[in-house]
């Protein structure tokens, strides 16, 4: 792992695991998207990870959507834009890249594995919905894989990477997705440097335990040398302590409603911006800096916002 001069903070500011009924201050309708994510860049978030929802919460795919949402994000504020190429468990691949093809965006995330994303304990804590589809929807994924075939990795990279020079977020869930990636490597539909993402604490992947963290970066290292950049983020209440750990390691870092409603034990966060900013001073009193967009472009070799059709 190349370790970072700056850490660079994603924000993932919405997501489509956690529903409307968990916390009000999840941001919902395309105007609500734009403000916390514009917020969230002003915290310092250089990267900001989208979803789209449609305003009642249920996941949006629909490019259209999009459309309400980067433009009006880029006019405020210079920031990095990484869509989800995961959308939801339960839409198409067409759907799932319907917005990140109009777009051509900077960045994009890539699941690297086919696996069991388990969130329907959801329904377990919740005992007033909102609305009728989010019980339905978090129960499904007790009975329905999360689909990411290496046919549809490959298309991914090929729709995205080589036709727009779209870079990638690899979200890698567990061990075996790193030597996923180290095939498309080799494959040479993967060039550094690159970005890995590693995700902890969620039912059907790889556990929330430090060990495990530590154990990623040494097998990336052994697959990957120098040619990559550490980021780690962990679901629910193991979020801040995983992404100081990924800062103390060199890495960096993300945040953001989609991984936790919380800031503190007992507390939802009322923002993204208030996650960014705590991370922020926690990686600052680790004596680090942090990244700008602009670092961020350098650092992982993104193409920049003019490449992209807004």
């Amino acid at each position: 792992m190349q370790r970072a001069e700056k850490v660079i903070i994603s924000t993932a500011v919405t997501g489509s695991v956690n529903v409307p009924s968990q916390s009000e201050y999840l941001p919902l309708s395309a105007e609500q998207v734009v403000a916390s994510s514009v917020e969230a860049a002003r915290a310092g978030s250089a990267i900001i990870h989208l979803h789209a929802r449609h305003p009642d919460g249920r996941p949006a795919f629909e490019a259209a959507v999009f459309e309400e949402i980067i433009p009006a994000i880029l006019t405020q504020v210079d920031v990095v834009i990484n869509m989800s190429t995961g959308g939801s468990s339960q839409m198409t691949m067409e759907e799932r890249l319907a917005g990140a093809t109009r777009f051509s965006p900077e960045l994009a995330s890539l699941n690297m594995g086919s696996m069991n994303f388990v969130y329907s304990g959801i329904a377990d804590r919740v005992t007033n919905w909102k609305h009728e589809w989010e019980k339905p929807y978090v129960q499904a994924t007790y009975t329905h894989p999360f689909i990411n075939s290496f046919d549809k990795i490959e298309y991914v990279l090929r729709e995205l990477g080589e036709k727009g020079g779209t870079r990638f977020e690899f979200e890698c869930y567990d061990i075996g997705h790193l030597y996923t990636l180290a095939y498309f490597v080799d494959k040479g539909l993967v060039r550094p440097p690159f970005l890995i993402q590693g995700v902890f604490g969620i039912l059907g992947g790889i556990g929330a335990d430090h060990a495990n963290l530590t154990h990623m970066v040494t097998i990336a290292d052994k697959l990957f040398g120098d040619d990559y950049q550490f980021s780690a983020f962990a679901a629910g209440r193991d979020q801040f302590q995983f992404a100081t750990h990924s800062a103390w390691l060199g890495g960096h870092v993300r945040v953001g409603l989609e991984d936790s409603l919380w800031i503190g034990k007992g507390r939802l966060a009322e923002s993204n911006a208030q996650q960014v900013s705590k991370i922020r001073g926690v990686v600052e009193d680790l004596g680090r800096d942090i990244a700008t967009p602009v670092d961020a472009r350098r650092v992982l070799g993104l193409k920049g916002l003019a490449s992209m059709t807004i």
